[in-house]
């Protein structure tokens, strides 16, 4: 109920420091743990270049081995699908990609667990691999047989997964690191759906205008197995995450009777209408509000909102 929700939580630690949570680990966040582990292949690929100070990986090694081709899948290379997502082909190639991953990441982690986020970011990363692949193999010709490294595929998967938990949540960005714009959620989604999508229908547009390929067969398969993970998996009856709102089911009318039904809450101090009971309570008036906090934040709610769900929440606790 809600205290299950993230919002409604105790915090985990104690009032004062004690001997035992003095040496207790604190909590992993393994959004920050993926960006770090970015960057130190990032560091090592380019220790072993033939130009590291340019930053710009070139081992043979990597490319051969590690880098996603379909050369490589054919030689049953199939670490390729998870090992190409960690390595990068320059400094902004992975600033972007680290960007994302933890601006959307941490939000993502937060909402669904450390496990869910590792499966909508890595399993993005195989998806979008495979659609790679997949082109190359159907369109030689337009997507060539070269080597893809990047972790854009499982950025593009979480900012998927965020926009369909998240659709109305307003975004505000730098475009290009300088232009300030203000989207939707599901806004960027849909955006960015069609930059990848364009990028397939016109291939080499986007490459003439950075100036290096881009893989937006491996964007749009990102795009769609972020989005269906989300879909199928935690919106549909397989997992239910503290804090996904769904609708209540309807309730059957209650049967006539002359007694007292438990009464624990009032609307408001002093009001004169009969009490509630707690079903009565999560359905009437907590469950909007919990609605609004799943579509706007908790900052969107009003003093007496806030009253309601601390009210609420200390009677459900003495249950």
């Amino acid at each position: 109920m809600l205290e299950d929700r993230d919002y409604m939580r105790q915090p985990a630690y104690n009032d004062g420091p004690t001997f035992s949570n003095l040496f207790r680990w604190p909590k992993i966040s393994w959004t920050l743990v993926l960006v770090l582990v970015n960057v130190v292949v990032f560091i090592i690929e380019c220790a072993m270049s033939s130009h590291p100070l340019s930053l710009k990986p070139d081992n043979d090694f990597f490319y051969n081995y590690l880098a996603l081709s379909l050369d490589g899948i054919k030689h049953g290379y199939v670490w390729q699908l998870v090992t190409y997502q960690f390595m990068h082909g320059g400094f902004l190639h992975i600033f972007f990609n680290c960007w994302a991953i933890f601006m959307f990441g941490r939000i993502v982690e937060e909402m669904l667990g450390a496990r869910n986020f590792l499966v909508i970011t890595l399993g993005s990363g195989v998806v979008g691999g495979l659609f790679q692949v997949l082109s190359s193999q159907l369109w030689p010709q337009l997507f060539g047989d070269g080597a893809t490294v990047g972790a854009s595929a499982g950025a593009f998967g979480l900012v998927a997964a965020f926009a369909t938990l998240f659709p109305e949540r307003e975004l505000y960005m730098l475009l290009f690191l300088v232009i300030p714009i203000r989207m939707r959620a599901k806004t960027l989604l849909i955006f960015s759906a069609m930059l990848a999508g364009g990028g397939i229908i016109f291939p080499g547009l986007f490459d003439n205008l950075l100036g290096a390929h881009v893989a937006n067969s491996a964007h749009l398969g990102g795009i769609l197995a972020g989005l269906l993970y989300v879909l199928i998996v935690i919106q549909g009856r397989w997992f239910h995450a503290p804090g996904i709102v769904r609708p209540a089911p309807p309730r059957p009318p209650a049967a006539p009777t002359t007694s007292t039904p438990p009464r624990f809450w009032r609307s408001k101090p002093g009001a004169t209408k009969a009490e509630l009971t707690a079903d009565e309570l999560l359905q009437t008036q907590v469950d909007p509000i919990l609605d609004k906090i799943s579509a706007h934040g908790l900052h969107s709610l009003s003093p007496h909102e806030r009253e309601i769900l601390e009210k609420a929440s200390a009677r459900m606790a003495k249950r």
